[in-house]
């Protein structure tokens, strides 16, 4: 035994599980928060009451809740994962009977001090579940038919229920992150090459459906989509959004405007300046440089967790390190192709950057779980 370990050895178990801390992790999470507290003062014009601080007093929150679930053993996850995944189902079904609606759409539950998102920690429990079912399921049974129906089942069920909401955003993101997890689990590439045609289908069959009496999505979606295809179409409109951030994505220029120098943002011209579109005051004020700067602390969170999850011999662990860094990565994937263009606008904040409540404590409680996963997984 090296000295290191032998000290190591010597702590008692709580402070043994401090220092088995995915330490790096917390320190890129602790990054990314700040340069959101740094956008978020920029856009309230120098008032940190308005959402900086609200902001930090969530982070410190969430941080707190997610060191704390480090500790809980990964056990517990086991068990909880059908409970959780049922109780989230639920939450679903209490948000279409009797939701809160905010800017068109039904997805949060009224609690008082605080509104609550259940498809948010639905993303968690659903990865939560696949996880816990590949680690009971038999190797070789993975592929067949049978035993790919019922994840694909698992999957589906939330997200229709995300789509009443409507959340198309969301819903993409159980999809694609429940797919990733049967991806991780090593089922064969032939169903998602059946998916991607399936999906290449249904997109036909969405747009075909434009104008007729079963039409599949709302008026608003559609007019999204063709934002979308040519966004130079309707400025004015449905297209000022894209148009606005791409003003300011260009005008950053190498090295940006500076700090709280962004004029998209500060005279009002960028929709949703401290939610979704955040990511374009921050490339307009710190340039190409900035930009580039976020999106390495991001890939390099996601890196540490798949480090994690590729060293860590416990398979349930292992699965669900991989869910959540995937389900982080679709986050700020989706959302900066978003606002760049290269994508829909669906409505998917930036990660640890946008102003909100729910998304930033239910992340940092999936980041608590990876982070539980890291400081249980086999030693000897």
């Amino acid at each position: 035994m090296s000295y290191l370990n032998y000290q190591v050895a010597t702590v008692p178990t709580g402070w043994r599980k401090i220092l088995y801390l995915n330490w790096p992790l917390v320190l890129l999470q602790i990054a990314v928060a700040c340069t959101g507290f740094l956008m978020l003062y920029s856009v309230g014009g120098g008032d940190i009451d308005r959402w900086a601080e609200p902001q930090m007093e969530r982070f410190a929150a969430g941080l707190v809740l997610s060191i704390g679930l480090a500790f809980v053993p990964i056990w517990v996850w086991r068990t909880i994962a059908i409970p959780g995944y049922l109780v989230c189902l639920v939450l679903l079904v209490i948000v279409e009977l009797v939701g809160h609606v905010g800017m068109g759409a039904q997805r949060w539950i009224d609690l008082g001090p605080i509104k609550l998102q259940p498809s948010e920690l639905t993303k968690i429990s659903l990865v939560i579940l696949l996880a816990a079912y590949y680690d009971w399921l038999d190797l070789e049974r993975r592929s067949r038919l049978l035993w790919v129906i019922l994840p694909v089942v698992l999957v589906m069920i939330p997200t229709v229920l995300v789509l009443k909401q409507p959340d198309l955003g969301t819903a993409l993101m159980l999809v694609m992150g429940g797919g990733l997890v049967m991806f991780a689990a090593g089922v064969s590439l032939w169903y998602f090459g059946a998916v991607i045609a399936m999906g290449v289908g249904a997109v036909w069959t969405v747009l075909a459906s434009r104008g007729t009496d079963w039409q599949l999505l709302h008026d608003y979606q559609f007019r999204r989509i063709d934002t979308f295809l040519d966004p130079a179409s309707d400025p004015l409109g449905a297209g000022y959004n894209i148009a606005q951030a791409q003003i300011a994505l260009g005008s950053g220029g190498w090295s940006g405007r500076g700090f709280m120098q962004g004029t998209q943002s500060r005279l009002n011209f960028l929709p949703e300046k401290h939610t979704d579109f955040i990511f374009t005051t921050l490339a307009e004020e710190f340039g190409f440089v900035g930009a580039t700067s976020l999106l390495v602390l991001y890939a390099l969170i996601v890196g540490f967790c798949l480090y994690s999850a590729l060293t860590n011999r416990d398979r349930f662990a292992s699965l669900m390190t991989v869910g959540i860094a995937g389900t982080f990565f679709l986050y700020f994937g989706i959302n900066m192709g978003m606002v760049m263009g290269l994508l829909p606008v669906v409505g998917v904040p930036l990660p640890m950057v946008s102003y909100g409540g729910t998304q930033m404590i239910i992340l940092l409680m999936g980041f608590g779980i990876v982070q539980s996963a890291h400081v249980h997984r086999p030693r000897s």
